[in-house]
């Protein structure tokens, strides 16, 4: 049963397409080659797992009584676990992960608790379902594994083939990337497919990105706009590719997933990773205008077109575009300029 508000997305830092593309390239180690096809054989079966977690959790909070107290208040729990390269999640147990002498362990656990206050201190939520949702993460999935995810309930990160991929842990651009994914889903429930995917994965470069320049301190102009670059490895350094993708420049060829730049390139059926090039470029350009912290003002707007909306599973980037414009009036009702920043960075794109 399909129930509205819920994605059915698989959740991936890394595209289909890019993992496709690797398993076939004869410049790599065939152990690598295999890394990369492995990971393109479990999508499809991580995708469907997905899927029926978020419609059981969301039919549960429709037709179950429960009580919010004290709970709703509480900061959550975060709970860090290690798969030991083997594939059961969520793993063993890691005590004390904040110490830990796994760099892995202590990455994703610090980042993840920081991600937490980035959320509670920047926009009011607690946790990502905003009643303090305990999040739980894995890390040493399997062996070599090339890829980061979402899977409805928690997060798993690989180790990377070392080659084109290191440590999924070490970006936390990655990290915000993915649990927003699990914001989406509580809030606004983006589908994946055609442009309400692109947006769905638009919102977590978003997050991830704010979240990255949050982390570092940084103002817009400061920031690179990066999305991934702390997980390129030596080869695909060595190849010119500097990160995954470029939100001030989505098309550039740095980038190991180029996308588009305008919305009249778009077209149903692009990958989710592809299209949401178009609305990237829209937010960059808009926190950019506006100076200052992409956090303040424009991410705000974004916060709140979001967490506000009833659950969208199909939503079209126009609407999304005048949601946004619609909110930068509300909140900021005698600072035209916002709107005006706002309004001017979605035409530039075609919206």
């Amino acid at each position: 049963m399909d129930i509205p508000g819920v994605s059915s997305c698989g959740c991936f830092i890394i595209p289909r397409k890019v993992l496709l593309r690797f398993s076939r390239d004869r410049k790599l180690k065939a152990s690598q080659r295999k890394a990369f096809a492995d990971a393109v054989r479990l999508e499809k079966g991580w995708r469907h797992a997905r899927a029926v977690k978020s419609r059981l959790a969301l039919l549960a909070t429709q037709v179950l009584p429960g009580e919010l107290g004290a709970a709703a208040s509480a900061p959550p729990h975060v709970l860090l676990f290690d798969c030991r390269h083997g594939n059961v999640l969520p793993g063993v147990p890691v005590h004390d992960p904040g110490a830990s002498q796994d760099q892995a362990a202590a990455q994703a656990f610090t980042e993840t608790t920081e991600v937490v206050r980035f959320f509670r201190s920047v926009f009011g939520r607690n946790s990502l379902d905003g009643r303090g949702m305990a999040l739980l993460s894995s890390v040493h999935y399997s062996v070599h594994y090339n890829n980061a995810f979402w899977n409805g309930s928690q997060m798993t990160y690989g180790d990377g083939d070392g080659a084109i991929f290191v440590g999924f842990t070490r970006a936390t651009d990655v990290i915000a990337h993915e649990l927003t994914h699990g914001l989406t889903q509580f809030t606004a429930g983006f589908g994946y497919d055609n442009q309400a995917g692109g947006l769905n994965e638009s919102i977590s470069d978003v997050f991830g990105s704010m979240f990255r320049q949050w982390r570092a301190g940084q103002t817009v102009a400061q920031a690179d706009w990066l999305i991934g670059s702390d997980i390129m490895g030596p080869v695909a350094l060595a190849r010119g590719y500097t990160c995954l993708r470029d939100m001030a420049n989505p098309a550039a060829r740095h980038c190991l997933s180029p996308q588009p730049v305008h919305f009249s390139r778009y077209r149903d059926g692009m990958d989710p990773h592809e299209s949401s090039g178009i609305a990237n470029l829209a937010f960059c350009q808009a926190a950019q205008g506006l100076g200052g912290n992409s956090w303040e003002v424009a991410g705000q707007v974004w916060f709140h077109a979001l967490t506000e909306l009833k659950p969208a599973p199909d939503m079209k980037m126009k609407a999304f575009a005048n949601r946004t414009r619609t909110v930068a009036a509300a909140l900021h009702p005698d600072e035209p300029a916002v709107r005006k920043a706002i309004d001017a960075a979605w035409k530039a794109v075609g919206l």
